[in-house]
């Protein structure tokens, strides 16, 4: 199993490490675009991999009833600049993510209608930040970044503007069906951690950000329904005029 090294897992994987489950998992942390190669390559069974390499894949299973989402801003997925973003120039892309690149992409063009130039970024690429050129950054260096930039565009804020519905960043995606029992099991686990957020807080301190606001107010793990028609948009957006590879969505067990 792999899963993201940002703040974001925290609740899910609280869950995960307790429950009796976790005899059964092998689990590797790192960032996004990371465990989503590895997914690729057939090296772990089961990520919370970036949504947007679903389309790369023969065959997918979404697995449980939890997510990385949010239904409006989501404070750590943002562009963030110096001058308004009509006045911006240049957008560095985060290299850590797959997701949040393409919906900034699609964003900057369909949303905000601006068409600055976009660059690939490399790993140090937020002291860059400056002037005519903004940057998409993600997970704990957008909290981070949060206090340094004059101006901030929270990408799940766009997108719930532009489309009504909230957004799914990432699932826990399998390349091949899984046991119904493990994942029964597993979605339970994913659930006790959410009933601890206290504890996590506790666990974690943080003074840049309220980790109390940012799992309650700005994230949303729960794949509900409307989470769904969000990430059926997204992938639509990213894919046009392409069938959705694979069983659209399978909840798995």
């Amino acid at each position: 199993m792999g899963a993201v090294s940002y703040l974001n897992t925290k609740p899910l994987l609280y869950g995960i490490r307790r429950a009796e489950i976790s005899r059964e998992i092998d689990l590797t942390i790192d960032y996004p675009s990371r465990i989503a190669r590895m997914l690729l390559a057939d090296q772990i069974d089961i990520g919370l991999v970036p949504v947007a390499i679903i389309p790369q894949m023969d065959e997918f299973y979404i697995n449980g009833d939890y997510c990385i989402g949010s239904n409006g801003p989501v404070a750590s997925v943002c562009l963030f600049s110096e001058v308004p973003l009509e006045k911006v120039e240049r957008v560095l892309l985060d290299y850590q993510s797959r997701t949040s690149v393409q919906l900034a992409k699609m964003l900057l063009k369909e949303h905000w209608k601006v068409e600055p130039v976009l660059m690939d970024a490399g790993m140090d690429f937020r002291r860059q930040i400056d002037g005519t050129t903004a940057g998409v950054v993600i997970g704990d260096r957008a909290l981070e970044q949060r206090q340094r930039s004059s101006y901030i565009y929270d990408l799940g804020e766009a997108w719930k503007a532009h489309t009504g519905l909230p957004f799914v960043f990432a699932a826990w995606i399998s390349s091949r069906p899984l046991d119904p029992a493990f994942i029964s099991e597993f979605n339970e686990a994913n659930k006790m951690g959410l009933g601890h957020i206290d504890e996590i807080v506790k666990e974690n301190p943080y003074s840049l950000f309220s980790l109390h606001d940012y799992f309650t107010r700005f994230l949303d793990y729960r794949l509900d329904d409307p989470k769904r028609r969000g990430l059926e948009r997204f992938l639509q957006y990213i894919q046009p005029g392409r069938p959705v590879p694979g069983p659209t969505l399978s909840r798995g067990s």
